[in-house]
């Protein structure tokens, strides 16, 4: 395993603001940078898991915009990021006016990411690297950028999110696990993007609330 997380993140990803946030920037890979077309077999034997963190998915920017748009969602409220990946939708929550956000991503690196996006943009996360699903939930608010993409993932969070009380938003560019029903979208947008991550360059992509029989 890599043994300096932040040393990695440094000398593969530079500093750079997502087209739909560029209010906040972010250490992301780009394209002039190794790691974007690195395998999982060639970061499996550098020790690195899968980097997420490394790039602003289009769920979790149009998450951010929103949030940053419509302040009130936010205000005062205790929050969770959960999947926090690079930190975007946390750091736009805090900036938005949040009492207080918990980054929660299991990933060492994301969370050496995180910490390092949330002091470049002036703020401060709480950051958890447990898995939180399942367990107490003890925020008014829980957002969940882009996480759905793998069906064991989207039915454990689903299932946990149903019964809590917490207000839950989630922003998604149609990704196959997610709801189809006991949603109410909030707001679209079109989030540029890259065919080496995506199928297209310009994702439509949609907030929404998760809504309680």
């Amino acid at each position: 395993m890599t043994s300096d997380p932040e040393a990695f993140i440094r000398a593969n990803t530079m500093p750079l603001a997502p087209p739909l946030v560029p209010e906040i920037t972010l250490r992301l890979a780009a394209e002039v940078v190794p790691l974007w077309r690195a395998t999982e077999e060639e970061l499996a034997a550098m020790g690195v898991p899968p980097p997420y963190w490394a790039f602003a998915w289009a769920g979790g920017q149009a998450l951010a915009r929103y949030v940053l748009d419509n302040p009130a969602i936010v205000a005062g409220k205790r929050v969770l990021d959960i999947g926090s990946g690079s930190g975007l939708v946390g750091i736009a929550a805090m900036k938005a006016g949040a009492a207080a956000v918990t980054a929660a991503d299991i990933d060492s690196f994301a969370a050496a990411a995180i910490a390092m996006n949330a002091q470049a943009n002036g703020v401060t996360l709480k950051i958890a690297t447990c898995n939180l699903i399942g367990g107490h939930a003890p925020w008014d608010l829980i957002l969940v950028g882009d996480l759905l993409y793998e069906r064991p993932l989207a039915e454990s969070l689903l299932a946990w999110l149903g019964p809590l009380t917490a207000e839950v938003l989630m922003g998604d560019p149609g990704r196959t696990y997610f709801p189809k029903a006991g949603i109410e979208k909030l707001g679209t947008y079109n989030v540029q993007t890259t065919r080496d991550l995506e199928d297209r360059e310009i994702r439509e992509t949609s907030v929404y609330r998760l809504n309680r029989a």
